[in-house]
């Protein structure tokens, strides 16, 4: 009985945990695999924290890329997450450097956490540092 209990228990816990996957699995925004090294000797407003900017990496991926400290960056798709692609669909970074913002329909985005107002999310790529004078973007 006690076994029946434990599985009856274990399956509940299963069926209850959910991933927020509404937010992550973004269909407007195509997940294309990169790699794409920063020198930051050559990109020097990266090494200045909580000065953000947008880089495009050789394929055309851009990217939302800020330094947090010398150890932690933050880096986001640089395409409003709740829109199809399109002329107006980039993200700027406003002046209060610590958000994006959609100029077609003036959704905001927090660059340190990548949640706004809609319904998806910014969309993050994971950050490596490689030194002092490097960084590495992927996902």
């Amino acid at each position: 009985m006690k076994n029946f209990l434990f599985y009856l228990f274990l399956v509940g816990l299963l069926i209850g945990c959910s991933g927020d996957s509404v937010r992550n699995n973004n269909p407007y925004i195509p997940s294309y695999n990169f790699s794409y090294v920063i020198n930051l000797n050559l990109n020097t407003p990266l090494t200045i924290p909580v000065n953000p900017v947008i880089v495009t990496e050789p394929t055309g991926i851009s990217m939302m890329v800020m330094k947090i400290t010398d150890t932690d960056y933050r880096a986001w798709n640089a395409n409003c997450p709740n829109q199809a692609i399109s002329s107006c669909s980039r993200l700027i970074i406003k002046e209060d450097k610590v958000n994006a913002k959609c100029t077609c329909e003036n959704y905001e985005y927090s660059l340190f956490t990548g949640v706004g107002s809609a319904k998806y999310t910014m969309i993050p790529y994971q950050v490596e540092v490689l030194g002092s004078d490097s960084i590495r973007i992927f996902n």
